[in-house]
């Protein structure tokens, strides 16, 4: 060590870090990969729209359908109207994002730029992406996660509060709950990067233990959030800052684990281990129940479950008449409602007794419904030296009277993504782990029509590729994007 008033010759300056530090962004390192597997199965695809599905509105607070939050929209349909990846010499890439983050939801600015809150160990933060090279441009710290929060959720894979849902509104700003029990509002600025230009402080009217989840705004602009303990619905007038609860009791049966959906006449549709709610507006912006109905429940919680309760956020479908989740029987239900009363349309039962749940929202194209089996997926621990998930994808049909299974795939192994639909390729577009020694994940796209697997192309070997909950999200420019253990992974044809 020098002595005192030495001078100490540091090896950058602040004037070389600053030249340097765009250089170190854009050195993109790939997930690490952990083995060999095929790197193509089947054959391109041939597109088959699929015509006549009504459009869910356009909540004029956010951004555009497709590119705001995790499932598209306020109807949470998880469809897409341009298309994806068709498998044409298909180039799979990934951006190492170290000691580990996972891109939960992936959304688009309007430059095309890829916007992301990645979850590591310590909490999370929020990234832009270069879309083509997946080169990072830009982060903001967000609050670390809590004593308090690493109590109540020991497991961070099973941890989606504080930036697992967030959504860009019509000026591509972010806004996301925190550890911290705030919901930021972060723009982007002129060169690549982000600042805080709100701050909403809601722990004054939340328990130390209220974690949020999610929060949407209405069709109205009204904020709503939920907290995962208590059944906590909120409400937040993000122009006064005034904040409305009200607690739908205590104990697990109330828990609220996944995000919300909300209709064009101002409804929220929010839904507990035990019910499935539609609230609206009351009197100053008080949360107030329009109607709740009970769902069947075994009581308990089955490996590929967060809790003992339905895994799915609400989506809207029917041009917005209906409103579906599935149930905790054994096997697992579909449930549809009718969206002005709440009165059960149909039940109907999917995938094997003893061998059915679903953590993911439904996709909602018309009067279909994408239903994906993840029995068997808790953790990463679970898809680790070739153990494997149940098998399970089904498309059931809703109509006036009642609803249908279409089809069944039990080939395709889905641990946990949440899956999309073009309507331009008439694809699905899933996230698969396969047999073999070195732990492959594919990209892989069945047909809507009749549910074959059409191709999978290799995104990656090893842990690291396990997207543990993360979405897929479709670019405009068609490339297939989904958070990873490891950081992001990318799917696009190529020339």
């Amino acid at each position: 060590p020098a002595g005192a008033g030495a001078h100490v010759r540091r090896p950058f300056d602040n004037q070389v870090m600053r030249r340097v530090a765009p250089l170190l962004a854009a050195a993109v390192i790939p997930i690490p990969q952990l083995g060999h597997a095929p790197a193509f199965k089947g054959k391109p695809a041939t597109p088959h729209a699929i015509k006549g599905v009504a459009k869910p509105p356009q909540n004029r607070f956010m951004a555009r359908n497709g590119l705001s939050e995790i499932h598209d929209d306020g109807w949470q349909s998880d469809v897409y109207r341009w298309g994806g990846p068709l498998g044409r010499s298909p180039h799979s890439f990934s951006s190492y994002l170290a000691p580990g983050r996972d891109c939960g939801t992936v959304t688009f600015d309007r430059h095309g730029r890829v916007i992301s809150i990645c979850i590591g160990l310590s909490g999370p933060e929020l990234y832009m992406f270069d879309p083509k090279t997946l080169a990072t441009l830009a982060t903001f710290s967000l609050p670390p996660r809590t004593p308090e929060d690493i109590l109540l959720n020991p497991d961070i894979f099973q941890d989606f509060s504080a930036g697992g849902y967030f959504y860009l509104d019509q000026h591509d700003r972010v806004v996301t709950s925190t550890t911290t029990q705030h919901i930021y509002m972060i723009a982007e600025t002129k060169r690549p990067g982000f600042k805080l230009v709100h701050d909403y402080d809601l722990s004054k009217v939340l328990k130390v233990n209220e974690e949020i989840v999610s929060q949407l705004p209405d069709s109205n602009g009204l904020e709503w959030f939920v907290a995962r303990q208590d059944g906590v619905v909120g409400t937040l007038d993000l122009k006064t800052g005034r904040v409305h609860v009200v607690r739908l009791g205590h104990g697990a049966t109330n828990e609220i684990t996944k995000s919300i959906a909300t209709d064009d006449h101002g409804g929220v549709y929010v839904d507990t281990n035990e019910k499935l709610y539609r609230f609206v507006a009351g009197h100053g912006g008080m949360p107030k129940i329009a109607w709740q109905v009970r769902y069947p429940n075994t009581g308990k919680k089955k490996p590929g479950q967060l809790d003992a309760g339905t895994g799915t956020t609400p989506v809207l479908l029917r041009g917005g008449r209906d409103v579906a989740i599935n149930d905790n029987a054994n096997p697992m239900d579909v449930m549809v409602y009718r969206t002005a009363t709440g009165k059960q349309l149909c039940r109907v039962p999917v995938f094997k007794r003893g061998q059915s749940a679903d953590e993911n929202a439904f996709i909602g194209a018309g009067n279909s419904i994408v239903v994906e089996n993840n029995y068997g997926y808790d953790r990463p621990t679970d898809t680790i030296g070739g153990a494997l998930t149940a098998p399970g994808v089904s498309r059931v049909d809703v109509g006036a009277r009642g609803c249908h299974v279409v089809w069944t795939n039990t080939k395709a192994r889905v641990p946990s993504v949440v899956s999309k639909l073009s309507l331009k390729d008439g694809l699905i577009y899933t996230y698969t782990k396969d047999r073999g020694g070195s732990d492959p994940w594919y990209f892989t796209a069945l047909s809507f029509r009749t549910g074959r697997i059409v191709y999978q192309a290799l995104a990656g070997t090893g842990v690291g590729y396990n997207n543990n909950y993360a979405g897929i999200a479709l670019s405009r420019s068609g490339t297939e994007y989904v958070g990873a253990l490891g950081g992001i992974v990318a799917l696009r044809d190529g020339k």
